[in-house]
């Protein structure tokens, strides 16, 4: 098989474990676990777009432009003393 075909098996699999998930977190309602399980689910997602060369909506930095070095210029920032 291709990867595209491999990613699109993988991604009916997992809408059928979204499904089931759903089921099983209406049992349980709105808790902890099951937010975490849907995030779960929404990062395999995104991976599968990773692996299939697609850009993924989350991998996406707003500030990566801005803050790119990672220096905080504020207090403390590089080279900077006390007065």
């Amino acid at each position: 098989m291709s990867l595209e075909q491999d990613v699109a098996t993988a991604r009916q699999a997992l809408e059928a474990l979204d499904r089931a998930c759903a089921s099983v977190t209406k049992h349980v309602g709105e808790t902890v676990d099951a937010r975490r399980l849907r995030g779960d689910l929404s990062r395999v997602r995104d991976d599968l777009d990773l692996m299939a060369g697609q850009q993924s909506y989350s991998a996406y930095e707003p500030f990566a432009g801005v803050y790119g070095d990672g220096d905080d210029e504020g207090f403390g920032g590089a080279g900077r003393t006390g007065r």
